[in-house]
């Protein structure tokens, strides 16, 4: 496996990927929905490739100076339980350090808020947000 901080256009497409597969496709979220104004040429992504083939991503952007947002973290389903999904957060993790980021901040599934919380983030269960797909929670991690 090799993990890839993706700033070329084909790097980025490999995050699309993995996102259409297992996002757009497994739970018929429009690509309208799916991809939104964060998702541009100069936004960051992380991506995990097995081989040749893009397994799993997150897409980073600043809230603030201090404060990024991880998101759209995926890992395609037949590569789950293995560990990428950890992989693919301390990456994105690693880089908003570099970058001069103090608090990383995301947006947890319900079902996903375990699974951050051993990564050593904290839910504010009082910031409930209902998608259009998804209900989710923001949680915040302080990196340094």
């Amino acid at each position: 496996m090799e993990i890839i901080r993706a700033t070329k256009t084909a790097e980025q497409a490999g995050a699309y990927y993995v996102r259409i597969q297992a996002m757009a496709r497994k739970h018929h979220i429009p690509l309208s929905v799916e991809f939104d104004e964060h998702d541009t040429p100069d936004t960051k992504y992380i991506v995990i490739v097995d081989d040749y083939l893009p397994i799993a991503t997150c897409r980073l952007y600043a809230i603030d100076h201090t404060k990024i947002m991880l998101g759209r973290i995926v890992v395609l389903p037949e590569y789950r339980g293995q560990g990428i999904g950890t992989l693919v957060v301390k990456e994105a993790e690693q880089w908003a350090m570099e970058l001069g980021f103090q608090t990383s901040v995301l947006e947890s599934r319900d079902n996903k808020i375990h699974f951050y919380e051993t990564m050593g983030y904290v839910a504010d269960m009082e910031r409930k947000i209902e998608g259009e797909t998804f209900v989710c929670y923001r949680m915040e991690k302080r990196l340094i």
